[in-house]
């Protein structure tokens, strides 16, 4: 049911966001995505969205949300805590990886930077971004002219160990050493986690600048709204383990309830979640 603003609730929904789009533009689909961990906590609700190629898609929520079990299950990195994708599917250019290994998916062209930016502190910059090109097979020189054309202040400290970076240099080297993978879809996991505002506002400015001039996919998890809404074509809103709005990303920006609950513009001047508000089950898009 889609609403004045354009923005759609999609809660529940057996079919993934964007399934009335030409299948071929979706890069990524997720399905019906249910998450167990450790067979008991269930995660993920039926959760489904899609990454249109070429897009900066913004999956936005607060903490406890799902948004990073969300990149988890789609890098194939549940089984390290005891997770698994226990319904559903997840969809790769058209091929479904939902039980592929995560070095599989790695090779596919899928390269997640995870939150709190997880550098190799004792390997040099240079020697950083190397190894984000294991497993390629060579054309690593071109790319990291490709790197430092893109992130000159990494090429300024070639050499330097990445433990002494600050923390804004470091999630650039962890965007670079990813790009070095050569991927089809970057995923983002809170990249201005931990930031300076001024960081923050060049974090997002480069992630729209690869977009622009590399025409690489982009899913960025984020709960700081509105800097990925700025940059991103698309967003979905998680609660609870599942999709409880998506839309463009202007749609979202001008809903007065996500201005309300993420962007801190309305009345109330704080997020808080939908399920507080008297009137949530009156809207009939969240449900």
């Amino acid at each position: 049911m889609t609403d004045t603003t354009g923005v759609t609730g999609v809660a529940g929904m057996p079919a993934a966001p964007g399934a009335g789009a030409a299948v071929a533009s979706e890069l990524l689909t997720l399905n019906n995505i249910e998450v167990i961990y450790d067979d008991v906590i269930l995660v993920l609700r039926g959760l489904s969205l899609a990454v249109p190629e070429g897009k900066i898609v913004a999956l936005l929520g607060s903490n406890g949300a799902g948004k990073s079990t969300t990149l988890k299950a789609i890098s194939g990195l549940l089984p390290t805590e005891h997770g698994e994708v226990t319904d559903g599917s997840i969809l790769f250019q058209g091929k479904d990886i939902t039980h592929l290994d995560a070095a599989a998916r790695v090779k596919l062209g899928l390269s997640l930077c995870m939150e709190g930016r997880h550098v190799f502190e004792h390997l040099t910059v240079q020697e950083n971004l190397l190894a984000g090109a294991y497993f390629r097979g060579g054309g690593e020189a071109e790319d990291l002219k490709q790197v430092y054309r893109l992130l000159p202040k990494l090429g300024d400290m070639t050499a330097r160990v990445a433990g002494y970076l600050s923390g804004g240099e470091q999630q650039m080297l962890a965007i670079g050493r990813a790009l070095m993978a050569k991927p089809k879809l970057l995923m983002l996991d809170e990249p201005s986690l931990g930031l300076a505002p001024l960081l923050v506002k060049d974090i997002f400015s480069f992630i729209k600048q690869i977009n622009d001039e590399l025409g690489l996919t982009v899913l960025v998890i984020e709960q700081n709204a509105r800097r990925a809404l700025e940059v991103a074509d698309h967003g979905y809103i998680m609660e609870q383990g599942r999709i409880v709005l998506e839309g463009s990303a202007q749609d979202l920006r001008e809903n007065p309830d996500v201005k309300e609950f993420y962007l801190g513009l309305g009345d109330s001047g704080s997020r808080k979640s939908f399920r507080d508000v008297k009137h949530y089950k009156r809207r009939k898009r969240w449900l």
